[in-house]
């Protein structure tokens, strides 16, 4: 599936800007990546921990409780070729969305599937490609919607899984490593990374502060790998007392603070043209850009994302294009480091 607009933000992005080890193995506390604050038309350089005093009492951050499965499983086809399963997307029908991969790391799938085909996985199960997942006129099908021969899939995770890497983090790491402290529903294919710099002292000082938090829950599939690639449904849950809460803070003049693209995604889903939300449970297909902006959010804590990704277009929705261009401009210039291990910014437009 496209998305039906592209992203005004442009960027090259070095590869030594990349963030190939989480920031615990460099020596840096997951509170102090780097943060770069946009608000309105000014940038500052700080620290993640310093989030606090960017905020202001009567705000609101809603975080994911998303946790990361091991959604990584090697696996083999009838002729012996090797090759990974990803567990993207857990169905109502008891199927799973799958992404296949070459044993060692590539750009891209497995392009010699077709509907039928058997991946063989540990214990003796198989994974059964049913029909393709994504949008008919892709010229590679990417994602496939597959049944899986044990009845318990996420046993089989846990037994021989592995969190979800590209070839940027060229080593392993334990799974604890791709989980946030918010981490209490498992689901997510991939970690919701923007909430992995919060620490328990962190969240402390923002509710010291007068910070309000609010939890939902979005369980996030694999990364869309290709320029214009829309997200796929994903499966949210936005509580009752969050819808509660962040109807508080937009009556009381407070800020909605979405932490990542997740988060967004879900308020947005759950908002009517006003901005008011409802809590809500399902699945949802909402693509935000030029023709649906923001309604709820007013600003976005989020990592850094690579160039031609559909998540730049959610930016732009949220905070406007000029903003999130000038912020990656400065991001590159100053050296920030980019994807799941990486820094952070708050990205926070003037009010109208």
């Amino acid at each position: 599936m496209r998305a039906s607009a592209t992203a005004r933000t442009t960027f090259e992005l070095p590869d030594s800007l990349t963030a190939v080890e989480p920031p615990e193995a460099r020596g840096v506390r997951r509170d102090q990546v780097r943060l770069l604050v946009a608000d309105g038309h000014r940038l500052w350089h700080r620290r993640f921990a310093d989030l606090p005093d960017q905020l202001a009492p009567g705000d609101l951050v809603v975080f994911n409780t998303s946790a990361t499965l091991p959604a990584a499983v090697d696996g083999a086809l009838p002729d012996g070729q090797k090759v990974v399963v990803h567990f993207s997307t857990h169905l109502d029908d008891g199927s799973w969305v799958v992404e296949i991969r070459p044993a060692v790391h590539a750009h891209g799938p497995v392009t010699s599937l077709v509907s039928g085909d058997r991946v063989w996985l540990p214990d003796d199960a198989s994974a059964n490609l049913v029909t393709a997942y994504s949008d008919a006129s892709e010229p590679v099908t990417r994602l496939w919607r597959a049944t899986i021969s044990v009845p318990d899939v996420l046993r089989l995770l846990h037994r021989h899984g592995r969190a979800i890497t590209y070839g940027y983090v060229p080593g392993q790491w334990p799974l604890e490593s791709y989980q946030t402290i918010f981490a209490t529903h498992p689901g997510s294919a991939e970690m919701p990374s923007a909430g992995r710099p919060f620490t328990a002292e962190l969240v402390t000082s923002l509710i010291t502060r007068g910070v309000r938090m609010a939890p939902l829950t979005l369980h996030a599939g694999v990364s869309s790998p290709e320029a214009g690639e829309a997200p796929a449904p994903e499966r949210y849950q936005v509580p009752a007392g969050t819808a509660e809460l962040v109807n508080l803070t937009r009556r009381t003049g407070g800020r909605v603070i979405a932490t990542g693209t997740t988060v967004t995604r879900a308020l947005e889903t759950v908002a009517d043209a006003s901005g008011s939300v409802t809590a809500g449970h399902g699945w949802t297909h909402l693509v935000l850009g030029p023709d649906r902006p923001a309604r709820v959010v007013d600003g976005l804590i989020t990592g850094w994302h690579a160039p031609g990704a559909s998540h730049l277009l959610l930016l732009e929705a949220v905070a406007g294009a000029d903003l999130v261009s000038s912020t990656y401009e400065q991001a590159v210039l100053h050296g920030y480091l980019w994807h799941e291990f990486g820094d952070s910014a708050l990205l926070l437009p003037s009010r109208s």
